[in-house]
């Protein structure tokens, strides 16, 4: 029971998550200065837990390079940057329920990369994530099928756009479960790996931050501040309890207790921004979140060796 409390606790910090990071996007903060100081933030904060623990962080060698760079970069660096824009363009709650599509991509890719053997139960899984996202989605895509200039529509390119950088997100961060657990297979720990994790991302980002938008002056020192608020609540504190809850509960018994990610993240978007979901998107939310749990479950889309997807899982540090 504690360790189900725990990872519900994380849960409700990943969905206070939105409060800050959206009125960031809305005051005219840039999406990449919001990741760009997110990632500097992780990396400090890493760094001071490794050294005041006595934790070896970096133990990598040449053959861990493309699982950094698909970890570091995909997914946290380019990942977290189109999950950041997307709030700007669309709903944030469809940005976050579109994100329960990571596990078919998580599971698709460690058939390819992992060897690890998908049972014929994933492709109904599959079809019913699918499904699920269509409902998510289905009203604002009904233009495309209805009139011939719906990209003269104010708004609609703008949400078509919010998808792809949504389904983008869902990628990178799918693809960096797999590459992470792979780190993992090798013997490196947890700590290394988000360490990896965000050195690579900020070693990515930076450039592209003193080609693209090298004035940090712009973004205010309160806003700064509240930067630093949304990575200690949602990324330092939501993931320690996250994996303080995984050490003592089965992880599909934590694929269950994550499913109250969605709905607390939806409630606290309604209430505090307004942002509602219709019945249908409702219906769609439920049979997404629903198969994606069913994703999970050991025994039904992988081999016995595959069970650890959910706790070697690197998303949460960055979520959401």
């Amino acid at each position: 029971m504690t360790g189900t409390f725990y990872v519900l606790l994380a849960c409700l910090l990943w969905a206070l998550d939105t409060l800050i990071r959206y009125p960031l996007l809305e005051a005219g903060v840039s999406t990449l200065h919001i990741v760009f100081l997110e990632h500097a933030f992780l990396l400090v904060m890493m760094v001071v837990i490794g050294r005041v623990a006595g934790i070896r962080l970096w133990s990598f060698q040449k053959r861990d390079w493309p699982a950094l760079f698909v970890i570091g970069g995909l997914g946290s660096a380019i990942g977290t940057l189109a999950f950041t824009q997307a709030f700007s363009l669309m709903n944030p709650t469809l940005v976050i329920l579109l994100q329960k599509l990571q596990p078919v991509v998580a599971v698709s890719l460690s058939a390819l990369v992992l060897g690890e053997r998908i049972s014929r139960g994933f492709l109904v899984y599959l079809a019913a994530c699918l499904l699920g996202s269509l409902l998510l989605i289905g009203e604002d895509l009904l233009p495309l099928f209805s009139q011939e200039d719906w990209f003269y529509q104010p708004g609609l390119d703008a949400k078509l756009l919010g998808y792809g950088l949504t389904l983008t997100a869902v990628v990178g961060w799918g693809a960096s479960t797999v590459f992470g657990k792979q780190l993992s297979q090798r013997g490196h720990g947890t700590s290394g790996i988000m360490t990896g994790r965000f050195a690579l991302g900020f070693a990515i980002l930076l450039p592209w931050l003193l080609i693209a938008q090298p004035d940090l002056s712009q973004v205010a020192p309160t806003q700064v501040g509240w930067i630093g608020v949304m990575v200690l609540i949602s990324g330092l504190l939501g993931m320690a309890f996250y994996y303080r809850g995984l050490r003592r509960i089965a992880s599909r018994h934590s694929a269950l207790a994550e499913m109250c990610f969605p709905v607390a993240a939806g409630l606290v978007n309604w209430v505090f921004l307004g942002f509602a979901l219709s019945p249908l998107q409702m219906v769609g939310a439920v049979v997404l979140v629903s198969a994606s749990l069913l994703v999970h479950y050991p025994g039904r889309t992988l081999d016995q060796n595959a069970n650890q997807l959910t706790s070697d899982d690197l998303i949460p540090a960055l979520k959401k």
